[in-house]
């Protein structure tokens, strides 16, 4: 059986989601990020980082949300997972886009605004992470443009990926950038991403 070491308040939820999409049966232990439980010897076995997710699928290992995702799609010959390799491609380059330009940023700006208590808030931070956001933020609306989805004719991997990065920007203001918006919107609106989402217990 499947088991998903992460919680859904953490970067899990993008495993925990794409694992709804495919209507898996899955153990789940519920580990917030640095927990008691991820710095075992047992757990670091199975991922030295000490993060979350890990995933052991009946003996394979393997971290990192957005591979675990690939994975899951893929094993599962999923819908999900673009059949045309070029639509498999804009996937993956849409996922790595967003750890590199989104994930941190997205994070740092809403604990320096909004997250950490206010005498712990650093506005140079919150600003410069909002400035890169915005610059990819601009990137993304651009390509939702073009087309309704990330990578290819409808919902994929690529957009659960980005979508569930963006979890925090369920609650940021981005009327600047309706076409992300509305996007954002059609990603978390699907039953699926409601049930991850119902994890998190807010």
């Amino acid at each position: 059986m499947l088991r998903i070491y992460g919680s859904a308040k953490s970067r899990a939820l993008r495993t925990l989601w794409m694992a709804q999409e495919l209507g898996l049966t899955y153990d789940h232990k519920d580990w917030l990020p640095r927990s008691p439980e991820t710095r075992t010897p047992e757990y670091r076995a199975l991922n030295g980082n000490g993060r979350v997710p890990t995933i052991d699928d009946d003996g394979f290992i393997l971290s990192e949300s957005m591979a675990i995702n690939f994975y899951l799609a893929k094993k599962h010959k999923s819908a999900l997972m673009p059949a045309d390799p070029k639509h498999e491609a804009l996937a993956m380059q849409w996922s790595l886009w967003e750890t590199d330009r989104l994930d941190r940023q997205v994070v740092n700006y809403q604990r320096h605004t909004k997250d950490l208590p206010e005498a712990e808030r650093n506005a140079s931070v919150a600003k410069a992470a909002w400035d890169e956001c915005v610059d990819s933020f601009n990137v993304l609306e651009a390509a939702l443009t073009k087309s309704e989805w990330l990578a290819g004719p409808a919902f994929s991997v690529g957009d659960l990926n980005v979508a569930g990065a963006l979890f925090r920007g369920l609650s940021m203001d981005l009327g600047q950038w309706p076409k992300v918006q509305a996007w954002l919107k059609r990603c978390w609106d699907r039953p699926a991403a409601q049930k991850a989402k119902a994890m998190r217990g807010q």
